[in-house]
């Protein structure tokens, strides 16, 4: 769930204010300043983005992990849909892994009677790829 290019670019908004910040000071200090500033930005959202995996017995959606016989069935929400689903049909109980960057997702739905939380809302840019991976891995 690594950003898109317009948020490594919406980041680079960051060379310019530090620019004007150490403008009466010194210009090539706000312009490297404004650099460093803008690659630990794009690094901390490059290196701190949680990664979808299915690994044959289990999901791992960032830290969190969900193995395969509590998952009822995953289905892909197109970009439309996900929008509602990130919002007016988002249930309060159910876990989250999205990405404002990412506009599809996939919608995990569980089987687990201990379990409150219904549902997990992952966002992925290959929900139709993580669906049918599913269902190879469980042969659904």
């Amino acid at each position: 769930m690594t950003p898109s290019w317009w948020m490594i670019l919406a980041l680079f908004l960051l060379v310019p204010t530090t620019l004007l910040i150490f403008l009466p000071l010194n210009w090539i200090l706000g312009v490297v300043l404004g650099l460093l500033f803008w690659a630990a930005a794009t690094g901390f959202l490059w290196f701190t983005a949680p990664v979808l995996v299915l690994n044959g017995s289990e999901l791992q959606a960032g830290r969190a992990r969900l193995d395969y016989r509590y998952i009822d069935r995953i289905e892909p929400v197109t970009r439309e849909r996900a929008r509602d689903e990130k919002g007016i049909f988002l249930d309060a109980r159910a876990h989250l892994v999205i990405r404002p960057w990412i506009t599809t997702a996939v919608k995990v739905y569980l089987d687990d009677a201990r379990d409150p939380t219904p549902y997990w809302l992952v966002s992925t840019r290959k929900p139709q790829t993580v669906t049918s991976a599913w269902e190879k891995s469980t042969g659904s």
